[in-house]
């Protein structure tokens, strides 16, 4: 007798046709529309799949979060966040609305420039800082981040020829009673490793010590976690103050806040779960507020984050290539939306919608992408009507992530269009062509000759 394959097992809610808290119906309305621009329109001239950015509700998202800390704190700076979408036109966006850069690699940061952002309007974070890299950054009075030694020791020996001084910070990790606790960047609190740091930046005649920076985590889930970070960062602040008459310029509570996303394993949806900007808001500024800063000479609040931002901006539509069913019965539908420009796929429960009419029967579906690989799977089980081959959808709250980890695996990358305040559809990104990969290949010439 042939032995059964293991599938895993479920959690299926339950619905009998009464009333229940989970209502009676699990499938979301059809979205034909973004911003009032048919889907339809967007994927005859655009093609599918198309990744969409909303300009008005990253303006309004921005806008939300500012608010919920300049009305709290009264020395607010937001920095947008580059690796979390770093195509233009949306950085730009975040800049237009008074957002700073804070960038992790040299790329990043020449992106930055040409996108106009001042040096002086950079945060440089990150490991991997060449000296090409810091050379630039302080030439340009931008504020780097020290993670490591290794690179306070190289700062200092480019300062030597130099008469300006570098603009700097260090990055600190610590226990926030968040755990596995991210220890891998910057220098550890609780043994000495920050204050060390402190020390040699502190007594050292090249270099300006500008603020204190931390990174606690990713998708964070309680806000309490930063009301720690802010109290061990105030601390040092004030021990900096009373060892060395020095006031630092900022405190930097780097980014993780969470999106509306729902992660996978989660029971209930991430929009009534997750923290919201206000929560997070709320932990961290009364902390900096009840602080004992020196005449109560606040410092610069400067946020990093980018996820929450732009999430519920982006949209991926796309389209059914076919359905089957598995050899247990169960139905699977292939879209040509694949985990290669989805990568959040593999962290989120994303919430999935058709784009047009569909009846009220559903079934629940396993979304298949086209890649030619097991692990392309957009969603394990969703109740989702029937859908058709050439029918459409829209995965929703994709802006962060997606289109920096994307990659040409199998398939090339779509178009990303962003639809303006006045509905209008821009294209600022083209997909990708067979050109585009060959022209970074060289085929030495005794290869290029062959008989099949």
């Amino acid at each position: 007798m042939e032995k059964l394959r293991y599938e895993r097992p479920v959690i299926k809610k339950l619905e009998t046709g009464m009333p229940n808290k989970f209502g009676l119906r699990t499938e979301y309305a059809p979205l034909t529309h973004i911003d009032g621009v048919s889907v339809k329109e967007m994927i005859n001239e655009y093609g599918s799949p198309l990744f969409v950015i909303s300009e008005s509700t990253i303006r309004s998202t921005y806008k939300k979060a500012k608010k919920a800390f300049s009305t709290r704190y009264p020395k607010v700076q937001f920095a947008w966040s580059y690796k979390t979408n770093y195509i233009s036109a949306v950085c730009n966006v975040f800049h237009q609305e008074g957002s700073w850069a804070e960038v992790v690699s040299g790329f990043e940061y020449e992106k930055a420039l040409r996108n106009g952002v001042d040096g002086k309007k950079i945060i440089f974070n990150g490991p991997d800082k060449n000296q090409n890299d810091l050379k630039k950054a302080i030439e340009n009075e931008s504020l780097i981040h020290i993670d490591h030694l290794d690179e306070l020791y190289t700062i200092i020996e480019l300062t030597e020829n130099t008469e300006k001084r570098a603009k700097v910070a260090i990055r600190i990790n610590m226990d926030t009673g968040i755990y596995p606790m991210w220890d891998r960047f910057g220098f550890n609190y609780e043994n000495g490793q920050a204050w060390d740091a402190l020390n040699k930046i502190m007594r050292s005649s090249k270099l300006e010590l500008m603020g204190l920076h931390c990174h606690i985590g990713t998708f964070m889930l309680t806000a309490s976690a930063y009301a720690v970070a802010a109290s061990k960062l105030a601390d040092l602040a004030i021990g900096i103050e009373q060892k060395y008459n020095h006031s630092i310029k900022y405190i930097d509570l780097g980014g993780g806040f969470a999106s509306k996303n729902t992660l996978k394993g989660a029971y209930l949806p991430g929009s009534d779960t997750n923290p919201s900007f206000d929560d997070f808001a709320e932990a961290i500024t009364s902390t900096l507020l009840n602080a004992n800063f020196r005449n109560n000479e606040l410092p610069l609040l400067i946020l990093e984050t980018g996820r929450a931002l732009i999430d519920d901006a982006g949209f991926l539509l796309g389209s059914v290539i076919a359905n089957k069913r598995t050899s247990q019965g169960k139905r699977t539908t292939i879209l040509d939306i694949g985990v290669n420009i989805l990568f959040t796929a593999f962290w989120y429960d994303h919430k999935i919608t058709p784009a047009q009419p569909f009846t009220h029967y559903t079934e629940t579906t396993q979304l298949f992408g086209p890649l030619c690989m097991n692990i392309d799977v957009v969603r394990d089980n969703i109740d989702l009507p029937l859908l058709n081959k050439g029918d459409h959808l829209v995965v929703h709250q994709v802006g962060a992530y997606n289109m920096t980890q994307w990659m040409q695996f199998i398939t090339l990358r779509p178009n990303v269009v962003m639809i303006d305040m006045d509905g209008k559809v821009h294209l600022i990104r083209e997909n990708e062509k067979l050109e585009n990969i060959n022209s970074l290949e060289r085929v030495p010439e005794y290869l290029k000759k062959f008989e099949l």
